[in-house]
């Protein structure tokens, strides 16, 4: 049997997947600053690209938030 859609708490989900996201977010960077002379280029971009695909994440996981709070 499934379980019921318990959407309670989907709010304070929502904002530990931001709180995450955004913290992996921050190393990277962290890490590109530190490493920027001794990582290849590709490593670099990889790491770029990942992290652009965080922000996208970040502002969906923040829209869906929204629309949370206001059901």
């Amino acid at each position: 049997m499934n379980k019921p859609d318990n959407r309670a708490d989907n709010e304070a989900h929502l904002q530990k997947h931001i709180d995450h996201t955004v913290a992996n977010l921050h190393k990277a960077e962290d890490y590109l600053d530190e490493h920027a002379d001794e990582i290849t280029a590709d490593e670099k971009q990889g790491i770029e690209a990942k992290n652009d695909r965080r922000k996208e994440s970040i502002k969906g996981f923040a829209e869906e938030k929204r629309d949370e709070s206001q059901q």
